[in-house]
């Protein structure tokens, strides 16, 4: 009797995080914030695979894309290690999404959505403005997205730090916001090591995602949510 007691009390709490989610998901499909925040995003991801490849035509062309010197790069040592950013990319948004399913905070996604399609419609037109080419030693991804290395042109501002960051700015949780801002650090600290990004590159991401979310907290969500 204990036994099917205890197992009952056991499967309460998954019960009521399966019901919220299914209410969850059902709200996000039916508000009009959700579609508006995921094709905001959709079309940034696009603007930046076009900003991408208008680079390598015009490096194809015969023209370079000069390489700089860094004041950090220049005084740390180089390791092979840019499956880093790629794995714990993928990590924080696996910290956000077990985030918003655990907290119930559904709610949050379409906002977040549209911030990140921000950030790559920002990303998007800033790669080619000032077209910069990789750090010295930098030889290609060879994580997750290697598939994607022919587009890996355009270094202004860092894409993956400044998602990273959205993603701390809208966990309000102090257990997921230390593990996301863990992540980032992971996401910072191998971007330094492999030559993935300028130190400019990376400490711009975090400041475009912190402007961007800024200016849409005082103009677009009090009409968005």
């Amino acid at each position: 009797m204990k036994q099917s007691e205890n197992n009952t009390s056991e499967k309460g709490p998954l019960k009521k995080t399966w019901d919220n989610m299914v209410i969850g998901l059902h709200s996000l499909v039916v508000r009009k914030s959700f579609y508006i925040g995921l094709l905001t995003l959709l079309a940034g991801i696009r603007l930046n695979f076009f900003s991408q490849t208008y680079l390598r035509k015009y490096v194809s062309h015969g023209r370079s894309l000069p390489a700089l010197s860094d004041l950090i790069l220049d005084n740390i040592p180089y390791w092979d290690v840019d499956f880093l950013y790629d794995y714990f990319s993928i990590v924080s948004v696996l910290i956000f999404i077990a985030y918003v399913v655990h907290k119930n905070q559904y709610h949050r996604i379409p906002y977040v959505l549209l911030l990140c399609g921000m950030f790559h419609l920002v990303r998007g037109m800033f790669i080619i403005l000032t077209p910069l080419g990789h750090p010295a030693m930098f030889d290609g991804t060879e994580g997750l997205f290697n598939g994607f290395s022919k587009f890996e042109l355009g270094v202004y501002p860092s894409g993956h730090t400044g998602i990273s960051f959205i993603y701390v700015l809208m966990t309000r949780d102090r257990v997921y916001k230390g593990l996301i801002l863990f992540s980032l650090c992971v996401i910072i600290a191998s971007l330094f090591i492999s030559r993935g990004h300028y130190s400019i590159d990376v400490l711009s991401g975090i400041f475009f995602a912190y402007a961007i979310k800024s200016f849409a907290d005082k103009h677009i969500q009090p009409r968005f949510i």
